[in-house]
């Protein structure tokens, strides 16, 4: 996904294409999504986020670590641990997936009683 860069033309820019380069995707907003209910170890993510590989996994992750919407926390331990959770930046993006959410649950269920 494609990054903003610095332009000659910053005010371009639209405040929607920023949020969306960030959170947009088929997966980050389950990522998201799970995280802003629990902090998560790798592996417990893999499983409650359906139709992902490690592979995809990783690179949301690494993504979203880079925009700092999600903390990576590592543990000096055999096996080791690693744990994902929200930053304060993350944290803010909570009420809009909540929304997002509700919205997507009322859409299925009017889909479903058609």
């Amino acid at each position: 996904m494609p990054k903003i860069k610095n332009s000659s033309h910053p005010e371009t820019v639209c405040a929607v294409d920023y949020a969306f380069q960030r959170i947009g995707g088929k997966h980050k907003g389950r990522v998201l999504y799970q995280l802003s209910r629990n902090t998560l170890r790798y592996g417990e993510l893999g499983r409650r986020i359906t139709g992902i590989t490690p592979k995809m996994l990783t690179q949301v992750l690494r993504e979203l670590e880079e925009d700092g919407l999600v903390e990576r926390k590592v543990y000096l331990e055999v096996p080791p641990r690693v744990e994902y959770s929200l930053t304060d930046t993350g944290r803010e993006l909570v009420p809009v997936i909540t929304l997002l959410a509700d919205w997507g649950k009322s859409k299925m269920a009017q889909a479903a009683a058609m």
